[in-house]
């Protein structure tokens, strides 16, 4: 790395770490070192002067709140780096708890799938962090290509369009629409799993967010309605209809909201239960349609 650059490594990374913890990054040295990574090589025709002029720009924009993740092209999520850029969600470690149930569900069927594939659906997928989580820990599994599907839908053209990148790599059908209309009519009774990690944050709660969040992410994939629940009303309202008997629907949410999201899909002829991590800090709802 020294070469790369007009002044030695160390030095550098420290000036610019110092620059981001100042503007309140609490990982700033880790930061730094993702920065100049990015950078090393992406102006390979301009040498040193043109990677340091674009090294200046990301650490400007970090320091400004931009979200590290869009400056990078990527966000780390499942062990897996997760293609993101501009308008598009970035997807939070407490997300992998989803991830973990999904898998779990899925395992659990797999004696009586009768040879046809498990098919998974990541709704509101954003960049397809989900559904490409659910695939790689399938495949770490020892799950072959022709043993699951996956598919996922979003409203947003640029949400679709990272989701198609980052699910390429297990032969994922990523669709732009809302919601269920989305999804090709043959998936209709026959989804094992449906992750939908839907906005749930109340609409008086979106001032409260971090600025990278509320200034960089589109306030669609944020803003649940006045409870936080109101995309997870339309999504419970169709879930049986989609689910297989014994699939699952997966939803992340708040503390404050699990009782009345149970009651929810209760409501629907789902049954539900709680989930949390303390690690993750993330609470997970699984709700299960009914064997037939």
């Amino acid at each position: 790395m020294t070469s790369a650059w007009p002044e030695p490594a160390e030095p550098l990374l420290a000036g610019i770490a110092a620059r981001l913890r100042a503007a309140g990054c609490v990982f700033a040295e880790e930061e730094a070192a993702l920065l100049v990574e990015a950078v090393s090589g992406r102006t390979a025709a301009g040498g040193a002067a043109a990677d340091a002029a674009e090294l200046e720009r990301l650490v400007a924009l970090r320091v400004a709140g931009e979200p590290l993740e869009h400056l990078l092209g990527w966000a780390e999520f499942a062990g897996l780096r997760i293609a993101v850029g501009p308008g598009v969600f970035v997807p939070r470690r407490r997300s992998e708890l989803l991830v973990r149930l999904a898998v779990e569900h899925l395992a659990g069927l797999a004696h009586d799938a009768g040879g046809a594939p498990a098919v998974v659906v990541d709704l509101c997928c954003g960049s397809g962090a989900l559904g490409a989580g659910i695939a790689s820990a399938l495949e770490a599994r020892g799950w072959g290509a022709d043993e699951f599907e996956v598919h996922a839908a979003d409203f947003a053209d640029a949400a679709t369009a990272c989701a198609r990148r980052n699910l390429a790599a297990w032969g994922g059908r990523v669709r732009t629409g809302d919601l269920y209309s989305a999804l090709p009519e043959g998936l209709r009774g026959r989804v094992n799993v449906l992750v939908a990690n839907a906005p749930y944050v109340p609409t008086g709660a979106l001032p409260l967010m971090p600025p990278e969040a509320r200034e960089h992410e589109p306030a669609l994939a944020l803003d649940g309605g006045a409870d936080g629940l109101d995309v997870h009303r339309r999504i419970a309202a169709g879930a049986h209809e989609w689910l297989a008997p014994g699939g699952a629907l997966l939803i992340e949410l708040g503390e404050r909201q699990v009782t009345d999201a149970l009651a929810l899909l209760t409501g629907v002829g789902l049954h539900p239960r709680a989930e949390e991590d303390d690690e993750l800090g993330a609470l997970a709802i699984v709700a299960t349609a009914p064997r037939e």
